[in-house]
C-alpha cells in the first residue's frame, strides 16, 4: 500500500463548510445582481480549487489504473449532496464511455430513498456503510472514492475504513483539508473551499468543486482505459435517435465512408463506433474483436498496428 498523499489546501473564503462567511451577513439585503455576482464569484473559486488539485488527481489516477487495467471496480460512496454527485457522475459512466454496469458500485447513505428526500440519521449510520461496503467484497484491484464535504461524515468515512482495511485503494474527496475521512483513506485530495455564500449550504461552491473533481478523475481514468479516441468517446451506448446520429458523425469523421457503408458498419458492430471504425478500416468484426483483447480495448494502438501491417 503505498504512502498517503498530503492533502492540498487552498486560501479562500474564511471558515470552513459549516462557517458563517461574515461578507455576506447582510445578502438578503443586497440586489438581485449582487446576490447573483457573489454566487457565480463562488463557482469560480470552486473550480480553481479543483483546478489546483491536479497533483493529487494524478497520483490517484496513476494508482487507480493498474487496478482497473486487471478488472477492478469503481465504487463511489456518500450521503446528501456529496453522496447525489458522486452517483451523478458514476451514473453517467456507462452510457458514456461504456463502463460495465457490473464493475461500478453506486452507495448513497440511506440507499435510493435518499436520492429525494433526506433520510433521518442515515449518514450517522457507520456499522451499516461497513455492513453495505463489505457485502460487495471490496479487493486489491478496486478503486473507491469516498466523497465528504465536511470530511467528517461517519457513513462515508466508515465505508473508506472498511474498504481499505480489505485491500482496495481508498481515495477521500474532501472540502475541509483536515478529518477523518482523509486519515481514513489512502489517497486523500482536499479541496478547500472555505464557507459558503449561504452557511453551512454545501450544495453550492463545495458541491460545485466535488463534481469537478469527479468529473476530472473518471474522464481521465476512461480516456486512459481507452474508452476515448480522438476527444471522441468512442464506446458510449447508443440507446436513442440523436447518440444514433452521433455515432453515425463519429465514424464519418475518424473512418470516413458513405452513408451506407457507415450505418453497414455500425449495425455490425451492434451501434459500437470503436468496432465500427475498425470495420470501416478494412477488419472484419471478429478480426476487430481480437485485435481489441491485444491492445486492451485501445483503439490508438489498434489503427497504428494496423498501419505498420499495410
Amino acid at each position: 500500500m503505498s504512502a498517503k498523499n498530503t492533502p492540498l489546501t487552498s486560501s479562500v473564503a474564511p471558515g470552513g463548510t459549516e462557517q458563517q462567511d461574515p461578507r455576506y451577513g447582510d445578502i438578503d439585503l443586497w440586489p438581485v445582481t449582487s446576490v447573483l455576482d457573489s454566487l457565480a464569484e463562488a463557482q469560480m473559486t470552486a473550480t480553481a480549487v479543483a483546478r489546483a488539485a491536479v497533483p493529487q488527481m494524478n497520483d490517484v489516477v496513476t494508482a487507480a489504473l493498474p487496478r482497473l487495467r486487471a478488472g477492478g471496480r469503481l465504487f463511489y460512496v456518500g450521503a446528501g449532496t456529496s453522496g447525489r454527485v458522486g452517483l451523478q457522475d458514476g451514473v453517467e459512466l456507462t452510457p458514456t464511455f461504456g463502463w460495465p454496469s457490473e464493475r461500478l458500485i453506486l452507495m448513497l447513505a440511506g440507499g435510493t430513498t435518499a436520492l429525494f428526500e433526506a433520510v433521518e440519521g442515515a449518514e450517522d449510520r457507520e456499522e451499516t456503510a461497513s455492513r453495505e461496503i463489505l457485502s460487495h467484497n471490496p479487493g486489491p484491484n478496486d478503486v473507491v472514492f469516498g466523497i465528504a464535504a465536511s470530511g467528517a461524515t461517519p457513513y462515508t468515512c466508515a465505508a473508506i475504513a472498511a474498504a481499505r482495511n480489505a485491500g482496495a485503494l481508498t481515495v477521500g474527496i474532501s472540502c475541509n483539508g483536515e478529518g477523518r475521512l482523509l486519515r481514513e483513506a489512502e489517497l486523500g485530495i482536499a479541496i478547500v473551499t472555505g464557507a459558503e455564500v449561504i452557511a453551512g449550504s454545501t450544495r453550492l461552491k463545495a458541491g460545485t468543486a466535488q463534481k469537478a473533481v469527479l468529473n476530472m478523475l473518471s474522464t481521465t481514468l476512461m480516456i486512459k482505459l481507452g474508452h476515448g479516441y480522438c476527444g471522441q468517446m468512442v464506446d458510449m451506448r447508443v440507446v436513442n435517435a440523436k447518440l444514433e446520429k452521433r455515432a453515425a458523425r463519429m465514424v464519418q469523421d475518424l473512418a470516413g465512408g458513405t452513408p451506407e457503408e457507415i450505418e453497414a458498419a455500425l449495425q455490425a458492430s451492434s451501434q459500437n463506433v470503436k468496432r465500427a471504425i475498425l470495420i470501416r478500416s478494412g477488419l472484419t468484426l471478429e478480426d476487430a474483436e481480437t485485435a481489441l483483447t491485444q491492445y486492451a480495448g485501445d483503439l490508438r494502438a489498434v489503427m497504428a498496428a494496423q498501419a505498420d501491417r499495410d
